[in-house]
């Protein structure tokens, strides 16, 4: 089913992109702030999807793709990286605007932070492992200062909550429910651990790319507060 990946992607921002016009979320009007978030995070992960599919990392099954391509990538997986973290800034912007969490979460920060970057550290020969565990404690340790901490439970709580979708979308991608894989992934460059079919580098690089999302969304946010008053 060559439609299947496109189809994943349609169906994980089609119900976030129209609650959006919900009137008790709104989120169509901080769209000033999340597509720009949106746009520069994908730019940076497409950059790194081009190289590791270039090197061999990864790869795509043209059973599952339309065979349209731009720079070596499907053009699904150009739209995974619109569609998935739409559906992700959807999710967290509702869960903060409605549930007002608070709380101390740098320890928690510190704790994820130094413990990806001993282990990114420890496998540096396994590109998947170290270049994921390394840029996420990196982004975590900028969010040890409070100014950036403020957002920090909102954020965990969405990335929690957005695990069970992340399963039933990345499962498929990964061969879970069909014949084959729609993105296969080279063992030597992880570590061939799996949850299910997903690698378990897969759920720390979902953390970065919602983070980095959410980090960005927050910049703009208050820029674009800033320049309205």
């Amino acid at each position: 089913m060559k439609s299947l990946y496109l189809l994943i992607n349609l169906s994980c921002i089609s119900v976030p992109l129209i609650a959006s016009f919900h009137p008790k979320l709104s989120f169509y009007k901080e769209w000033r702030a999340a597509w720009p978030a949106l746009i520069l995070t994908a730019v940076a992960f497409l950059t790194w999807d081009h190289l590791f599919t270039n090197w061999g990392v990864w790869g795509f099954n043209d059973a599952y793709v339309l065979g349209l391509s731009f720079l070596g990538l499907p053009l699904e997986e150009m739209l995974f990286f619109i569609c998935i973290p739409y559906a992700c800034l959807f999710t967290y912007f509702a869960i903060k605007q409605h549930l007002q969490l608070t709380g101390e979460f740098r320890p928690l920060t510190l704790f994820l932070s130094l413990s990806l970057l001993a282990l990114g550290v420890v496998f540096s020969g396994k590109l998947y492992t170290s270049t994921t565990f390394l840029l996420t404690s990196l982004l975590l340790l900028f969010h040890l200062h409070p100014s950036r901490s403020l957002y920090l439970a909102p954020f965990y709580l969405s990335y929690i909550v957005i695990l069970l979708p992340f399963f039933l979308s990345n499962g498929i991608l990964t061969g879970a429910w069909i014949p084959e894989e729609v993105v296969w992934y080279n063992d030597h460059e992880n570590l061939g651990i799996r949850m299910g079919t997903i690698p378990l580098e897969d759920s720390v690089y979902a953390l970065l790319l919602i983070l980095c999302n959410v980090t960005l969304f927050e910049r703009f946010s208050r820029v674009r507060k800033a320049l309205d008053v």
